[in-house]
């Protein structure tokens, strides 16, 4: 039995109850939590204000996001050193909380969209695994574990499509493929909160090529659709563990 889960976004108390167990846990990213679309609450707010964040999300709800960007960039305007301090000084925060409920946990962690890779590696415990793409072995399956995010605002743990496609043609075939993005399938990469499909066209030519018996993944909050077939492939969503606490139970058997 493996466990599952990915999105965690800052949700310590939950993992702290859900991280120790008899078998191991995979986490697909996202430990960061920069804003929950649900109440705008998140890091950004922290630093910035819940009135500017209420701003930005209101034009990304809409799709404006060209209008989100520029006022992001009037905000940092003239003090973009400040506020990299302000934000680097919250990430390690941040960090240092969610990683201390895996401590003594066997765990193997990789990175997604938001995640800044080197600060949450200074802060993982050493039961703790980092991957940022390679194959394990667990109840006698190849897992394939495979980090970063699909392009879309430049954040340290984004990866261009065909650095993703790189890193999966390096793991090979497996028998489980776990991602932190989805395929680019729509109902799978499209949040119908967020608004702006997110899936990887790598991942999917991976799926088609390879046919893996599962695929797991997260980013998607507020998916259409939490599980596809792509041929003889399983496709699933197992988070978000941040709004739900809930653990993915893949049993080999």
């Amino acid at each position: 039995m493996i466990r599952i889960i990915s999105d965690v976004h800052g949700a310590v108390e939950a993992l702290r109850r859900a991280a120790p167990g008899d078998s191991p846990l995979l986490i697909l990213g996202d430990l960061l939590n920069f804003i929950d679309y649900r109440n705008n609450e998140g890091i950004v707010s922290d630093v910035a204000g819940k009135d500017f964040v209420d701003r930005v999300v209101q034009l990304r709800s809409v799709g404006d996001f060209r209008s989100a960007g520029e006022l992001w960039r009037e905000h940092t305007r003239g003090r973009e050193e400040e506020v990299r301090a302000l934000y680097a000084k919250a990430i390690a925060t941040a960090y240092e909380a969610i990683c201390a409920p895996l401590d003594g946990v066997e765990a193997y962690v990789t990175y997604g969209n938001v995640d800044d890779p080197p600060v949450m590696r200074r802060y993982l415990p050493d039961s703790v695994t980092f991957i940022e793409s390679g194959v394990i072995e667990l109840d006698g399956q190849r897992i394939g574990i495979v980090g970063g995010g699909v392009p879309t605002i430049k954040s340290p743990g984004e990866i261009p499509d065909d650095t993703m496609a790189d890193r999966l043609d390096s793991i090979g075939p497996v028998d489980v493929l776990c991602t932190h993005v989805a395929p680019a399938i729509a109902p799978l990469a499209g949040d119908v909160v967020g608004g702006r499909a997110k899936g990887s066209p790598a991942v999917l030519e991976y799926i088609r090529e390879h046919q893996p018996s599962h695929h797991y993944f997260g980013d998607i909050h507020q998916p259409q659709a939490v599980s596809w077939t792509i041929g003889a492939t399983r496709c699933r969503n197992v988070g978000y563990f941040r709004a739900t606490g809930r653990v993915f139970i893949h049993d080999a058997g």
